[in-house]
């Protein structure tokens, strides 16, 4: 069986960034691996199997940093790989059910650390984030549902502004924000209370990594006294970096820095930076608000599939 369209359309969105965000990156990769396994023409288990790696290879190679996409993928596979079925409707079920637990999870985690993230939001605080995380954005819409009044400071966040993204949401939700360029972070973190922002990636030794400027952001607040969370599930973190792997940071398009540049200028986008645990206060995760150097232990106790070898 070729390849299914809607898997190499979904491939092709992603690596076009037209789809962005992690966690919307990891829903559109698991509905297109569980539609692909539905409708895979295979007559063995052994033949199904071999179009799943195909197909996952193919998805994890769409993007760099994006261990969430590649952990929801894995976790489908994984459930295939562990049923003893030989059937292939049997096998495709098992799929589709997966990608269906896995999105209920990822919803069930948002909902956790909202709720655990909203209270350490006070009423009348100054909160400080950085680009767009959909998590993010529901922890502070959780806090202001619950009554507390509060202002935002955001970045607009270059060289693609999604900060304009979590700058619009927000005050469509009434909550006062200010838009800032990202130059100014520092001048502004000394007049917030504290700093949220999201995550693409977590290490093993709980570093995180997560858009660029965010590293910068978490020295300022460093400086400033100012605590700087982070707000993940736990399953961004890339289990290959507890086996020694880095985890890659993806660079980008020249282009959407400087479009028409001198003849001979060399233009540098990466998209993602390192923030080290020393930096940050804690992460807000499903299991609450953990210390960084806890995540391994964590996602472990919580998703032991994650640190599974592959079955045959």
């Amino acid at each position: 069986m070729s390849l299914s369209e809607k898997l190499l359309k979904t491939v092709e969105r992603i690596k076009l960034l037209q789809v962005q965000g992690a966690r919307n990156v990891a829903v559109a990769a698991a509905t297109a691996f569980a539609h692909f396994a539905s409708e895979s023409s295979a007559k063995t288990r052994i033949e199904f199997l071999k179009q799943l790696h195909e197909a996952r290879d193919l998805l994890y190679n769409a993007r760099e940093t994006e261990p969430l996409m590649r952990n929801a993928v894995k976790y489908i596979l994984d459930q295939v790989e562990c049923s003893r079925s030989t059937s292939k409707s049997e096998l495709a079920a098992v799929a589709v059910k997966s990608a269906e637990v896995f999105l209920e999870t990822l919803e069930a985690t948002k909902e956790r650390i909202a709720e655990v993230g909203a209270k350490r939001i006070r009423d009348g605080a100054r909160v400080f984030t950085h680009c767009h995380s959909s998590t993010v954005m529901h922890l502070l819409k959780k806090a202001w549902q619950t009554g507390k009044r509060f202002e935002v400071v955001c970045t607009e966040t270059r060289p693609a502004f999604q900060g304009r993204i979590t700058a619009r949401a927000l005050t469509d939700s009434g909550i006062k924000t200010t838009l800032i360029v990202d130059s100014a972070a520092r001048v502004f973190i000394g007049k917030v209370d504290l700093i949220v922002v999201g995550a693409d990636a977590l290490t093993s030794e709980g570093n995180v990594v997560n858009k660029i400027g965010t590293s910068m952001i978490a020295l300022a607040a460093h400086e400033a006294r100012k605590p700087f969370y982070v707000v993940t599930e736990l399953l961004k973190l890339d289990p290959a970096t507890a086996c020694g792997d880095y985890e890659p940071i993806e660079e980008r398009s020249p282009n959407e820095v400087w479009s028409d540049p001198p003849e001979g200028l060399a233009v540098r986008n990466p998209a993602f930076d390192v923030t080290t645990r020393e930096y940050i206060h804690g992460l807000i995760c499903e299991e609450g608000i953990i210390p960084p150097h806890m995540v391994l232990e964590a996602a472990r106790r919580v998703y032991p599939w994650l640190f599974r070898s592959g079955h045959s």
